[in-house]
């Protein structure tokens, strides 16, 4: 079975969407955060003057990462996992713990 790894959101609920809230809080550049009892550098490029992001985590202590890449488009918000399941991507995205939000 072939799975789709987009993720649509519609345009005019970007607002209410808890996935966009989230990537909002990881700030723009180099940053790190604690999720699953670990440490991650996490690196949040912005493109296209704030309608596209990626976003990659990686796991200091370990081999795990994180990979996304989210679009703004007129009709719709489009979250694209990299080579990996998108629940991982949410999870992470719920789960993690950023510095600036410790502090």
């Amino acid at each position: 079975m072939e799975r789709n790894y987009w993720i649509i959101f519609e345009r005019k609920t970007r607002m209410n969407n808890s996935i966009w809230n989230d990537i909002e809080k990881i700030r723009e550049g180099y940053s790190q955060g604690h999720y699953n009892n670990s440490k991650y550098g996490i690196t949040k490029t912005i493109f296209n003057n704030g309608y596209s992001f990626k976003i990659f985590g990686e796991q200091l202590s370990g081999k795990d990462f994180i990979s996304f890449n989210y679009y703004i488009t007129k009709d719709r918000d489009l979250i694209k996992p990299c080579e990996m399941p998108e629940q991982k991507v949410v999870h992470f995205l719920k789960n993690v713990i950023t510095e600036s939000t410790l502090k």
